[in-house]
């Protein structure tokens, strides 16, 4: 190594704590022949982070959260690439994770670029870019001084819960981290639990999704009070198109889901792939409504064993609040009848609408038998037709009519014995349009993969609404639980 590569060395080690001042130090701004020839140094939003990560490092108690959401062409891939050479070139034994929404973003987008900043970079022949990683030089040490790309996978997670670098430097960028699934992040977080070690970790990208561990890190969301949280508007700037944004702009209006995710960097009012959106479910939970009429309607998911619950949830007309649902776990078919029986008759259920695919069938004929007026639904069946909207099954049927009726429902907040967020839950399930162009919602098979829970007390609900405009013909205070003991010396036994 020349006396001029220890120079270097001492150098970029003075910057470990200032990637604001490194990036001004590393790169060739204002010099004539190359891509930041126009370029005095970063623009206002990157000083911004870069600044941010500076200040967070004044102590290593606590991991540097940064979450960016952004319009088009803000410089957003930049800045990554800078913190990336920052971070890594700074402190010997760094290692750090990349990764994006798709494979494709990560490699042809977020990695081009780091290979991009890597040529501009003065210290580049110290350091090894190649298609996957970035790594020492010295061969001691490439195996635990590196930052890798990784495409995530919800089914290899190894990558991401490796990170531990006791004593050391982590980074970790979430390129496009709006689709990113749950299941990465929790991951991920999990393994960033070092004593003594810097953690940055930034998160960015355009707000398509409505839901998700990214929405979660901005205002309003269950994890804002841990993330520092910056929006970036396309029109502020300095090399974005502002004669395409403002036509866009005069196109989709400004307050259109369009502008919002693509130029002002705003979460979207729908989710684009949410079939329910977190604004509406918000706005029934603790709604007041004048006292309703009409038979009480009870809608049962059943779930046996597992993690999955079963949930009854009452509905008479507006209100599916006054009465609070119930949520088992558990139990065997016989127990949970038993309990949803019970339950409808404490509360004069006029009807129960029950999903038999699967082990729902047994708890119908149970309930049959127990002389309820139970009412078999098949959420795997053709639809009815009775929204006006196409519907590829009757599940998603049910879910049209329930979203319809959103507006004038009220919902409780909490439920008891069920700790999932209810706004969370229902506006968890994605959709998508089939090739008839009816609604087509996401299975929950899916929607585990992704690392999302079953949305059990959502189907409760919307079973309710699986035959509009029902009329009971069955009196409730008629009803009572037949009483049954067992006597394995009755003479029908023992023949």
């Amino acid at each position: 190594m020349t006396e001029e590569d220890l120079l270097l060395i001492e150098e970029l080690g003075a910057f470990s704590k200032d990637p604001y001042a490194f990036a001004l130090w590393a790169f060739p701004w204002g010099e004539p022949g190359t891509e930041l020839e126009k370029f005095s140094g970063p623009n206002e939003f990157q000083t911004r982070i870069l600044c941010m990560v500076r200040d967070g490092l004044l102590s290593v108690e606590a991991a540097i959260l940064i979450a960016v959401t952004s319009g088009h062409g803000v410089g957003k891939s930049a800045l990554v690439a800078i913190l990336v050479w920052w971070a890594f070139s700074t402190r010997e034994k760094t290692r750090g994770v990349v990764t994006a929404n798709t494979e494709n973003q990560l490699k042809t987008k977020t990695w081009v670029e780091i290979a991009k900043w890597h040529r501009l970079f003065i210290a580049s022949h110290l350091f090894k870019c190649t298609a996957t990683a970035v790594f020492s030089t010295d061969e001691m040490l490439e195996r635990e001084w590196r930052i890798d790309i990784v495409p995530w996978s919800e089914r290899n997670t190894e990558a991401f819960a490796g990170l531990h670098n006791q004593g050391n430097r982590i980074i970790v960028i979430f390129d496009e981290a709006s689709a990113i699934p749950d299941v990465i992040w929790e991951v991920t977080e999990g393994a960033l639990t070092d004593l003594n070690t810097e953690i940055i970790w930034l998160v960015c990208g355009n707000p398509t999704k409505n839901t998700g561990r990214f929405r979660e890190c901005f205002p309003g969301g269950k994890f804002n009070h841990r993330w520092q949280t910056f929006k970036v508007d396309s029109r502020t700037v300095p090399l974005t198109n502002k004669e395409q944004l403002q036509r866009w702009i005069d196109d989709y209006g400004i307050d259109s889901d369009f502008v919002k995710v693509r130029i002002l960097g705003e979460f979207p009012s729908v989710d684009s792939s949410s079939f329910i959106s977190r604004d509406l479910i918000a706005s029934a939970v603790g709604r007041v409504i004048e006292p309703q009429a009409g038979p009480i309607i009870l809608g049962v998911d059943v779930a046996r064993y597992g993690t999955n619950l079963s949930v009854a949830w009452p509905r008479r007309g507006r209100d599916a609040a006054s009465i609070l649902p119930r949520a088992w776990s558990g139990l065997s078919l016989v127990a949970l009848g038993t309990r949803v029986a019970s339950f409808a008759h404490e509360i004069g259920a006029s009807a129960l609408f029950v999903d038999g695919v699967g082990v729902g069938g047994g708890l119908v004929d149970i309930l049959t038998d127990l002389g309820l007026p139970v009412y078999e639904i098949l959420a795997n069946a053709r639809p009815d037709g009775t929204t006006s909207i196409k519907a590829a099954n009757k599940r998603a049927e049910m879910w049209i009519e329930f979203r319809e009726a959103l507006p004038g429902l009220s919902l409780p907040k909490t439920i008891p014995g069920y700790e999932r967020d209810i706004v969370e839950e229902v506006s968890a399930p994605e959709y998508t349009i089939n090739g008839s162009g009816a609604i087509q919602l996401e299975a929950k098979e899916m929607m585990r993969r992704r690392g999302v829970e079953s949305p059990d007390a959502a189907d409760a609900l919307c079973l309710t609404y699986a035959m509009p405009g029902f009329v009971a013909d069955f009196d409730p205070l008629a009803f009572a639980i037949p009483e049954r003991k067992y006597d394995p010396y009755a003479p029908e036994r023992l023949r």
